[in-house]
């Protein structure tokens, strides 16, 4: 039987931001750029090379930018059009939603990752759907949620991005017990929200891309309150493994940028300027006279 084709995805943007203080006093995180485009349009472009037809944001207060971002800007288009700028028209193309095409979902109080999630229900229906967190940020030859529908195609169930982190690292996520190992695709048996590093089941930690079932959804009513006092999206994920369906972690080929960090926000965006066409030369001659001139002062 063939796996339902995935056309819709999530995109939980009801947090604050408060690691960016005082930029996110007045602008959602996701709108904050990353060298050309803001963080959302990272991920809105993931999920369009994926196939999905259907964005729904769950927000909260203090969100409206995001809305306005992805809307039509006349006056801008009208003077760019008057001036012949054709290829500045081409790029706001890619911001622009069609009618319909997207939905906007209140988050009323911050109760986890797997409380935002379980807000898009209604509109979710009996489809399998993704689920992408603009906060990890992916550089990859073929887009991570991409490969991920591919694998999907095969494997059906609920299928977690998957990466290897150091020992240091693990208790800032969520760890997958691995039952069996078939390269690229993991099967999983159990996962941990947020273990010590003595505790993990494997060095094999979640990240924000996932595709799910609604089964997983109707899961959230039964899962208790986890990790840091929220309801855990891993803990509605294992419990289908206690159901007896299938859970895997998929091990994607690129370099994920944790850019709801300071560190990793700019890491991001070194790496992401050294790989754009028009900066990387200059940029990274930039980079180098710096470097240079530190260890000359040392």
């Amino acid at each position: 039987m063939m796996n339902r084709k995935v056309t819709k995805a999530i995109f939980p943007v009801a947090g604050l931001g408060t690691r960016f203080l005082p930029a996110t006093k007045s602008i959602p995180k996701e709108i904050m750029t990353l060298v050309d485009r803001p963080l959302i349009q990272y991920a809105i472009d993931e999920a369009r090379a994926a196939g999905i037809t259907e964005f729904i944001f769950v927000t909260s207060r203090g969100k409206s930018a995001l809305e306005d971002y992805f809307d039509h800007a006349p006056d801008l288009e009208a003077s760019l059009r008057a001036k012949g700028k054709k290829d500045l028209l081409n790029i706001l193309e890619n911001t622009h939603m069609d009618s319909g095409a997207i939905a906007y979902i209140r988050q009323h109080k911050a109760k986890g990752l797997g409380h935002a999630v379980s807000c898009a229900h209604r509109l979710i229906g009996d489809e399998p759907f993704a689920v992408i967190l603009p906060d990890d940020v992916i550089a990859a030859e073929r887009p991570c949620l991409q490969q991920m529908v591919e694998a999907y195609e095969e494997t059906g169930g609920a299928m977690v991005a998957a990466m290897e982190v150091a020992p240091e690292q693990i208790s800032s996520y969520g760890v997958l017990a691995v039952a069996s190992d078939i390269g690229r695709v993991v099967k999983v048996k159990g996962m941990v929200e947020k273990p010590t590093a003595d505790k993990a089941p494997s060095n094999l930690a979640v990240i924000g891309r996932y595709i799910l079932t609604p089964k997983v959804l109707d899961n959230m009513s039964s899962v208790d309150v986890g990790a840091g006092g929220e309801i855990q999206l891993t803990d509605a994920i294992a419990k289908e493994i206690d159901h007896g369906r299938g859970v895997y972690g998929f091990r994607f080929d690129g370099k994920r940028y944790d850019c709801g960090s300071k560190a990793g926000y700019l890491q991001a965006t070194v790496a992401f300027a050294l790989a754009h066409p028009d900066l990387k030369d200059s940029f990274s001659n930039y980079i180098e006279n710096m470097v240079a001139a530190r260890r000359a002062a040392q």
